[in-house]
This record gives C-alpha cells, sequence and structure tokens, in this order.
C-alpha cells in the first residue's frame, strides 16, 4: 500500500535525526511531488541521469545523498539545474536528500556501511560531528590495505604513504566517506595507522611523510554507493513499498 509524502518524510527524519546535524544544505524532502508513494528510487547522486532512470521506473520518490540544492550556490533556476527540477516536477516525482546525517548514521549511514564492505567494525567515532569511523584491523602493510579495499570497492585507489611504514603493520583504521580528506588529522589522533576516505588534496601528500601514516583515497562515488540504499530499503520494507538502487557510474 502507498505511504503519504508526509509519512515518509517523518519516516527518514526519525531514522536519520538531520536536526542533529550543522550541514551544508537542505535534509529531507528538497522537491515535492505526487501526495502518495509506493515506489522509492534511491542513489548517490541527484543527477539528471538518476531522475531520467527513476522515470523509467516509475518512481513517486527518489532518494539520495547529494540532493540539488548547497549552501552558498547560485540560487538562479537555470542550465543544469532547471532540467534537472523539470524532470521532476513535470513526473510529479518527491526528491528526498539527506547528507551528513546519512554519513553518520551508526548502522545504515555511509560510514557504517563501508565499514560493513570492507569487514570492519567500528569501536570509536572522530571528528566534527562524529561523522568519522575507527576500527582494529590486521593488515600486513598499507599495500594490504590498499589492495583489500580496492577489490572490496572493485576499483583502483589511490595509496600515498611514508617510505618508512611501507612494511609496517596496519592496527587501527580510520575511515569518513567522501571528500573528508580534511579529516586526517583527526583520523591520526583517534590512534589511526591508516585512513581511509574519498579524495586526497594537495596537503595531504605532505602530510602522510611528515606524520607517518598511511591515506587511501578510494573515491568519492565508490565510498558513498552505500548508504543511500540501505536506508532507503530499511524504511521501505518497514512501510511495504517497493524500492529499487539504480547506480549511475562516476569514476571521481
Amino acid at each position: 500500500m502507498p505511504i503519504s509524502r508526509p509519512r515518509l518524510l517523518q519516516a527518514f527524519d526519525s531514522l536519520l535525526q538531520p536536526e542533529r546535524f550543522k550541514d551544508y544544505g537542505p535534509n529531507g524532502l528538497q522537491v515535492e511531488g505526487r501526495v502518495e508513494i509506493a515506489r522509492i528510487v534511491s542513489g548517490v547522486s541527484a543527477s539528471r541521469a538518476l531522475i531520467e532512470a527513476a522515470i523509467a521506473a516509475q518512481a513517486d520518490a527518489i532518494f539520495v545523498h547529494h540532493g540539488l540544492f548547497w549552501r552558498g550556490q547560485d540560487g538562479r533556476v537555470t542550465g543544469w539545474l532547471k532540467q534537472r527540477l523539470q524532470l521532476l516536477l513535470a513526473h510529479d516525482i518527491n526528491l528526498f536528500a539527506y547528507h551528513l546525517p546519512l554519513d553518520a548514521h551508526a548502522e545504515w549511514g555511509n560510514n557504517a556501511q563501508l565499514g560493513r564492505v570492507l569487514g570492519l567494525t567500528a569501536d570509536a567515532r572522530f571528528g566534527e560531528q562524529d561523522l568519522g569511523f575507527v576500527a582494529s584491523a590486521t593488515f600486513a602493510s598499507g599495500q594490504a590495505l590498499a589492495d583489500h579495499v580496492a577489490q572490496a570497492l572493485g576499483r583502483a585507489v589511490t595509496l600515498v604513504q611514508p617510505d618508512a611504514a611501507a612494511q609496517r603493520p596496519i592496527r587501527r583504521v580510520a575511515w569518513c566517506t567522501g571528500g573528508a580528506q580534511g579529516y586526517f588529522e583527526s583520523a591520526i589522533a583517534a590512534g589511526a595507522d591508516a585512513f581511509i576516505t574519498g579524495e586526497i588534496s594537495e596537503p595531504q601528500a605532505h602530510l602522510v611523510r611528515e606524520l607517518g601514516v598511511v591515506f587511501i583515497a578510494a573515491g568519492h562515488h565508490a565510498t558513498e554507493r552505500y548508504g543511500a540504499p540501505a536506508v532507503a530499503a530499511q524504511v521501505a520494507a518497514q512501510w511495504g513499498l517497493d524500492h529499487r538502487f539504480i547506480e549511475i557510474d562516476n569514476p571521481a
């Protein structure tokens, strides 16, 4: 049976508790569509490709990690934003988006689900708003960990490690999905021998050499493709809704 839009929003909000977070954009319902919802499509980002795929799947709602609106962006509805909104409104599709709340959820969020995929069980949190996860691990070296991550995610990763640590075993792994390269020093303070995130910026390469901790950049999209389908599937099962995750390939 379908669920009403307000009730579905309440279900997502109850699970993810967006009011707890200081975020870069609005969490929750970003675009209002039809009132009754029976079919949800989940994805990583509200791209035009995902919206078109959701239309083809006859979805009533889309649930994503990266929505359409961000703090500081140009507010004019032109170009790509106009095209995406036009598709959503023309087909009366709801768009739900949760950013940091989806990263942080202890069981269904991006970090928890990445840990599941990597076989890591967090025993501590770190960083701003406790977004980062830390776990005990047993890897012979940074290269062994990088190989494990690459195999689990099905893609090449970027490994940066100091020469002195090349043969050093990894006993504590910290991770924070997406563009969390700025959490590197917090991960080190949390006792990590290695840090996994989606991206690396120029300063982190120097910090690796100076601080002696392994850094693995495994892809922004690749590290954040597990939370949205996990949350959407959980809510869909709770309310008897149809759910489908649609992967839109992204090399980033």
